[in-house]
């Protein structure tokens, strides 16, 4: 079986370093959640000793004063586990900045900046029609005639006379309470015709204020398309132009690229750039942070005799060696971006500063420091195999003025710098 070659080796060597990586990070997050499980655990068990203590005698008090002591002291440990996680984390994100891009395609596809309509659905208090109003006057049974009782019988015993009163009597007796009840049926029919117009009355208001609102909606809506259109119409001006190599568009798109690049949190990064056509160089600068803006921390310490938490410190060295590194990290990764990212060629050189800005001390004034001044070629960079680099090997090859000691704010000297 053949060997492997080297550059292959070393290719299968960085692979095996990237699994081992995933492994270490998932065993820190798997550590860390569970520091984070046992410190709740802890917490709740002094507050329960601390309850408990409050109601016992003096010999349980003793015991459970002791009980929330190694409480309050497992809590503190894991506090301090808790805070070693976390920097070790911290430290992890700042030592892989270059490896942390290079899964990433950091080229842009501009169609992906264009948006849809996105209408929220309509909605108005005054869609739902009112029910109709009920007919509470209900109209009573009309009277019924009744003839005098035992009509039949009075015929026989009495007068034609008497009879004829009786019966007006009843009739006008049938008479009045027809009246009252005609006057009753129509008292009715007014009120159910008044609640009725109430209500046809309402129902215009509702219908008028509900066409009001849908119109205010068309238009919102008209003018969301016209937005999305715009918008849409300006990301497809930028692909015509980029296509042409406009200066502006290549100013946009690199500006693009570069707010994609996400650095840690703790470790922000600012660019400025200009491009020239006539070369087809782009001219980057790159601002990271300054050496005091990283943490300095080696570990936490709890000390039970003092029962405080305390810190180490890293020693000078190794925060020179992590800044240095960092700021190397950034000029090879920073080269890598714009390159990948163009995939059309239009940028053939980059002329990249890395630095940071700080208060000068003898002007007391902000002021720029570079740290790695270099260029790059397009043709050659792009070969680079940047999962086996040494940054600072690769600087060292593109013919970079580096700064022999960054943390301590010094310059490099950027004259003379020749193009790799």
């Amino acid at each position: 079986m053949a060997r492997r070659g080297f550059f292959a080796e070393l290719q299968h060597q960085a692979k095996q370093a990237e699994q081992e990586r995933i492994r270490q990070d998932r065993e820190i997050e798997r550590k860390y959640q569970a520091a984070q499980r046992e410190a709740e655990k802890a917490i709740k068990a002094e507050i329960r000793l601390q309850n408990q203590l409050e109601k016992a005698n003096d010999a349980e008090r003793k015991r459970i004063e002791k009980e929330a002591l190694i409480a309050h002291q497992e809590s503190m440990v894991l506090q301090v586990e808790e805070k070693n996680l976390q920097l070790a984390e911290i430290y992890d994100e700042i030592d892989t900045l270059l490896e942390a891009t290079l899964g990433v395609d950091d080229y842009v596809d501009l169609n992906t900046l264009k948006v849809s309509v996105e209408h929220p659905p309509f909605s108005s208090r005054f869609a739902q029609p009112e029910l109709p109003p009920t007919q509470d006057a209900v109209d009573p049974p009309p009277p019924v005639y009744n003839e005098p009782n035992g009509f039949k019988l009075l015929k026989a015993l009495t007068s034609k006379a008497k009879r004829e009163q009786k019966i007006k009597l009843a009739q006008a007796k049938y008479e009045t309470q027809m009246v009252l009840w005609n006057e009753t049926v129509a008292k009715n029919a007014q009120l159910n015709k008044s609640k009725l117009a109430e209500y046809d009355r309402r129902e215009t208001e509702r219908v008028e204020a509900l066409e009001r609102e849908k119109e205010v909606y068309i238009n919102e809506c008209s003018i969301r398309e016209s937005e999305v259109e715009k918008q849409n119409a300006q990301v497809d001006q930028l692909i015509t132009d980029l296509s042409y190599g406009s200066v502006d568009a290549i100013h946009e798109y690199v500006s693009i690229v570069l707010s994609n690049s996400v650095y840690p949190p703790h470790f922000p990064v600012g660019y400025s750039f200009q491009f020239d056509s006539p070369s087809a160089e782009l001219s980057l600068r790159v601002l990271v942070p300054g050496p005091g803006d990283l943490p300095d921390i080696k570990a936490y310490k709890y000390t039970k005799s003092t029962d405080e938490i305390t810190s180490t410190k890293l020693s000078q060295k190794a925060c020179k060696d992590r800044y240095s590194n960092s700021v190397h990290q950034t000029a090879i990764r920073s080269l890598h971006e714009i390159f990948e990212a163009d995939r059309r060629g239009l940028i053939k050189t980059i002329s990249l500063e890395v630095g940071t800005e700080t208060i000068h001390p003898a002007t007391g004034k902000l002021d720029y420091i570079p740290f790695v001044a270099t260029g790059a070629e397009r043709e050659s960079f792009i070969e680079f195999d940047l999962s086996c680099v040494i940054p600072s090997a690769t600087l060292e090859h593109l013919g970079a003025s580096v700064s022999k000691n960054p943390f301590g704010l010094i310059a490099a000297d950027a004259s003379g710098v020749r193009k790799s």
